[in-house]
């Protein structure tokens, strides 16, 4: 299986609308060039991570542009496409009175859509818990993997990464592969990279992790995606800016490694 992560770099300068043309210019050239299973980009890569003043006017429903693009996109390159999240404009408010959502969408070639809403919203009280619904599903799908084959893959987004336990309930629902879309700080950048090989140690299973790079909202942004395998082992990881990385997987591993080290069957809680 071959796994492409785009790990886009922008600044304040470039309109939604000339990002997203050129992410699709950049998708296709990737696709065309690799011909990956799957393509994973950043998480807001639109409406950027930190802008929040932005969100309200940038949002869109699930079944709006955004995503009508992102699926066309998929289907005309051949390719799963983890398209990254944007603000979903909710159908009514939510529990605590917000009509937003950080709504990552995962689109398969032949049209199949998953959509996963973030359930840890970063700010601690500002930010995105002022404005932003909190997602309560735990999401996974399966998706193809090359040769007739799937995996399942358990959707989640950056500040996520900081929860395990999210992850064990994916694991427990079959989860061999994560994707976690992101705009995690420079800041942080060191947890971004242990708390991922630590996901993926713990849960013997793919992480695959695509970060924002440059600066928005006079925020630098970490970059340092990765790709890491049931192991621990860091398969590929990219530099601070703007860079695409292609890796072949063996979905094969994830049962490997369960097998010749059966530590979750020691689990008690």
């Amino acid at each position: 299986m071959r796994i492409a992560v785009i790990q886009l770099g922008y600044g304040d300068d470039e309109s939604m609308p000339e990002r997203v043309e050129r992410v699709t210019s950049l998708v296709r050239h990737v696709a065309d060039d690799h011909r990956p299973n799957l393509v994973v980009l950043p998480e807001l890569w639109g409406p950027t991570g930190f802008d929040y003043r932005r969100w309200e006017g940038l949002a869109e429903p699930l079944d709006g542009p955004w995503v009508t693009a992102m699926t066309a996109l998929a289907a005309d390159a051949r390719i799963t496409l983890h398209a990254g999240s944007f603000i979903e404009r909710l159908p009514e408010p939510g529990p605590d009175g917000h009509t937003l959502a950080n709504t990552s969408v995962l689109v398969t070639a032949k049209g199949g859509r998953t959509a996963y809403r973030k359930i840890h919203r970063f700010g601690f009280g500002s930010g995105e818990p002022k404005l932003l619904e909190a997602g309560t599903d735990v999401v996974t799908t399966q998706i193809p993997s090359g040769a007739g084959e799937s995996i399942a893959v358990g959707m989640s987004t950056c500040y996520d990464l900081r929860f395990p336990e999210l992850y064990r309930q994916q694991l427990d629902a079959g989860s061999e592969l994560y994707v976690v879309p992101a705009a995690w700080p420079a800041a942080r950048v060191a947890h971004w990279s242990l708390l991922g090989r630590a996901r993926a140690v713990e849960d013997q299973a793919f992480v695959v992790q695509c970060n924002t790079a440059g600066t928005h909202a006079a925020t630098e942004m970490g970059g340092h995606s990765q790709i890491v395998a049931p192991t621990g082992e860091v398969l590929a990881e990219a530099g601070a800016d703007e860079e695409v990385l292609v890796v072949d997987i063996d979905p094969a591993l994830v049962t490997s490694t369960r097998e010749g080290f059966p530590v979750l069957a020691d689990r008690r809680l």
